[in-house]
This record gives C-alpha cells, sequence and structure tokens, in this order.
C-alpha cells in the first residue's frame, strides 16, 4: 500500500506560508533569527510571524497552517467519512507557556484566574483542537517524545491508514513558544548565544523555534510517498545521546529497509543537526558509517530554530518542498567544519543533484529515535 502526502500548510521562523516559505528559502543567504530574553540575555529564537490572537499561541499556529490546506480538505471530506478521518500530531509543549502564568498567580494567591483551564497543559489538546475545527470524526491524538515527537506522528499515522482504520489522516507537530523550555536549555547550557552553526569547530549549541507543520495523508493517491520510517530507542541517558550513534544508525537503518531500498538511493538527508556538541559528534558518525562521505547533507535548523515537537514535522515539510520543486536547501554555518568530525559532505548550494528521495532525522531526549524518508515520483 502506497502512503502519500498531498498537500502541506506550513508555519515556521522562515515565514507564514509555504509560498513565503520557498520564496525566503531561495533568497536566504544568511540565517536570521528573532531574540528572546532568557535568564537576562538576549538568545536568537525562530519565531513564527503568526500574532498571538488565542488564549493558547499554538491554536494560532494550527490555524494558519490548516487554512493553507482548507480547500483541499473539504474536497476530501466529500470524498471519505467522517468517522475515518483522523488526526495525529507531534507536540511537546502545547499550552505550557500559557499555563505558566496561571500557575504564578496560584503560587503566589492560591487562587488560578477565572479564564484558566487543565487542557492547556493536556497533551492531546492540539489534536482535540484540530478535530473540533475540521469536524473529523476519527481517530485523534498527539504523540510527544521530546524532539522526534512529530516524526514519529508520521508512523502512527501510516498506521491508522494500513490497518484501514482510517482513508485519511491530519498529520503533523505544532509547538510554540514556552519560557520554560527555553530557561530548561539555557539551565543546560545548551544554548547558543549566537544563530547555530551545526557541525562547526565553533558550534556552541541551539536555537529554539516555533511553527506548525500540517500534511494530508491518504492511500494510492498522487502525491510524495511515506516510504520509509525507522525507529529506535537507545535509552542512553537522559539528555545526552549515546556518544557512538547506535540509536540513530539503527532508525536509519530501519527506514531503509522499511523502503526497500539502499543507502546510495538517498538524495539527500535532512540532518538534527542540532549544533551541540554531543549530537553533531554521534550523527556524523552513524551517517558516515552508513552513508560514507558522499551522501548530501544539510541542517535547516539554522534557519528555523530547533522547534522540538514540532522540528521532525516542520523539517519533513522543508524535504516535501525540496522534492516537488527539485531545488537544495543548502548547510548554512560558518565554514569551519570540526576536523574530530567524520567526513561527512555538507551541502554547499552549488549542488546540481536532482532530489527525488529524502531521509529526515529526528533525535531526542532519553534516546527516542525517528528517521524518515519520502519518495518523489518518476
Amino acid at each position: 500500500m502506497k502512503v502519500t502526502l498531498s498537500h502541506l500548510g506550513l508555519v515556521c521562523a522562515l515565514g507564514k506560508s509555504v509560498e513565503e516559505i520557498l520564496k525566503n528559502i531561495k533568497a536566504l543567504s544568511v540565517p536570521k533569527l528573532d531574540k528572546r530574553l532568557v535568564a537576562g540575555r538576549e538568545m536568537p529564537f525562530g519565531a513564527a510571524p503568526v500574532p498571538t490572537t488565542k488564549r493558547m499561541r499554538c491554536f494560532d499556529l494550527l490555524d494558519n497552517a490548516l487554512a493553507q490546506i482548507q480547500k483541499p480538505l473539504e474536497n476530501i471530506k466529500k470524498e471519505y467519512p467522517l468517522q475515518r478521518m483522523g488526526i495525529v500530531l507531534g507536540s511537546s509543549n502545547t499550552g505550557i507557556h500559557e499555563a505558566q502564568k496561571h500557575i504564578n498567580q496560584w503560587m503566589e494567591t492560591q487562587k488560578c484566574p477565572a479564564d484558566f483551564s487543565f487542557d492547556e497543559i493536556e497533551l492531546g489538546t492540539p489534536a482535540c483542537y484540530l478535530k473540533e475545527k475540521t469536524g473529523f470524526k476519527g481517530p485523534a491524538f498527539t504523540v510527544s517524545t521530546a524532539c522526534s515527537s512529530s516524526a514519529k506522528a508520521f508512523s502512527s499515522a501510516r498506521n491508522l491508514i494500513r490497518a484501514d482504520i482510517c482513508d485519511a489522516v491530519l498529520v503533523g507537530g505544532v509547538d510554540s513558544c514556552c519560557d520554560f523550555a527555553l530557561n530548561g536549555f539555557y539551565a543546560l547550557e545548551a544554548l547558543s548565544p549566537q544563530v547555530s552553526v551545526p557541525f562547526s569547530k565553533n558550534r556552541q549549541g541551539i536555537n529554539l523555534g516555533e511553527g506548525a507543520a500540517l500534511f494530508i495523508m491518504e492511500k494510492d493517491k498522487n502525491g510524495i510517498e511515506v516510504a520509509g520510517i525507522g525507529e529506535s530507542s537507545d535509552a542512553h541517558h537522559l539528555t545526552h545521546p549515546d556518544p557512538e550513534g547506535k540509536g540513530a544508525l539503527s532508525a536509519m537503518k530501519k527506514a531503509l529497509e522499511d523502503a526497500h531500498i539502499e543507502p546510495s538511493i538517498i538524495d539527500y538527508i535532512n540532518l538534527h543537526g542540532t549544533g551541540t556538541i554531543a549530537n553533531d559528534s554521534m550523527e556524523s558518525q552513524a551517517v558516515y558509517q552508513l552513508f560514507g562521505e558522499d551522501a548530501l547533507c544539510a541542517s535547516t535548523k539554522p534557519l528555523t530554530g530547533h522547534a522540538l515537537g514540532a522540528s521532525g514535522a516542520i523539517e519533513a515539510a522543508l524535504c516535501w518542498l525540496m522534492i516537488r520543486e527539485n531545488f537544495i536547501i543548502p548547510h548554512f554555518y560558518d565554514g569551519a567544519y570540526d576536523p574530530q568530525l567524520p567526513p561527512i559532505y555538507l551541502a554547499n548550494g552549488h549542488e546540481s543533484r536532482k532530489i527525488r528521495t529524502v531521509l529526515s532525522n529526528s533525535f531526542a531526549f532519553g534516546g527516542s529515535n525517528a528517521s524518515l524518508i519520502l519518495r518523489g515520483e518518476g
């Protein structure tokens, strides 16, 4: 059974629509991120250019992405029973940022404000919100495995279709600005005070970001195929990846096996590429061991910030666009590749390869790993 992604709604630091994002990527020479105050210091942050109007910012991000695919959504609602249309999202923060303000008030006064609702901190809230907005009546749930959340959402969505539970699934991810997460990564000394430069000898850590990506997933339709998915758990450490990259390697191998292809078929690898010492070291080892030094690689996080639970879906969206438009997003950094890392090939923007099959990596705290292979037609 062929499972495809036929439509996309996307908002992130690069823009508030697919058209704007494509235009900005192709015109970009140097990554530019907004700033957020963290522990009294300004840090780069990939803010989405969408105003906050609702009680939870993730709702504004979802509304923006949903509006971009409203017409095809209405069309498929005429094609399938609503009971066989599902929703699977990946997220890690939901309304924690908003709830924190209410919790602070409770700590001071022992009273919650009148507008406080516990659904702000329930991980399933984004999926429930979309279920109400769309009228879908099939399964609706949120996957939350930290930074691999929305990559794993594609696996769950595909399973719903393969198990003949759903005919179509609205799949993707969302995460919004969250002081709790920003301060947490700052406490781990993982935030970079400059725009992140993954795989550089000068790398200092990550930049966080926010956004949402929504696809319509169907079976046996024209579109870009979800050809392979690999998942693993190395369970090495709560926040530190296995230094040898065993879990990452396992996820990539499983994705290739699921797609029934050899490593040489992959045209481009979207690296998890956070810019931390540990992640870049283990990921470059795993990629080099499986693909050697000829596979075209890049991290898009310097362009968007690391959108945590939404990053897998946002990066899958950028890969989807590369396949559809046949262009290459280069690896933006200072050019000072860390000589202590294996020599993987970071895209410089001058390659002329046709992009048809892309592998996208998402790795999370606790060793939760996911690799997703997308394949175009032709």
